[in-house]
């Protein structure tokens, strides 16, 4: 895993950045194309449900994750999981 990159997002009208690793960026905009949403509708999402003590480059690396829980559910056949 490389060193995280900052990429600039819109989030509600306003501009902001976040650091993510390579790895990290390019599931969240797998995960945004695959519910047929642009990446930054998708972040203002998750920035609209953290909590105030947890950054956004964090609620997002965690959204990842409980995506791919999710699917790893789904395909061992436990049932959906992740953030709806």
């Amino acid at each position: 895993m490389g060193r995280p990159l900052k990429r600039s997002l819109t989030l509600r009208g306003h501009a902001t950045s976040v650091s993510l690793e390579t790895e990290f960026w390019r599931a969240f905009r797998r995960i945004a194309a695959d519910r047929g949403q642009p990446v930054n509708a998708l972040a203002a999402q998750i920035d609209a449900a953290r909590d105030p003590d947890t950054g956004l480059a964090t609620a997002i690396r965690l959204f990842v994750l409980s995506d791919l829980e999710g699917r790893l559910a789904q395909a061992e056949g436990r049932g959906a999981g992740g953030i709806e």
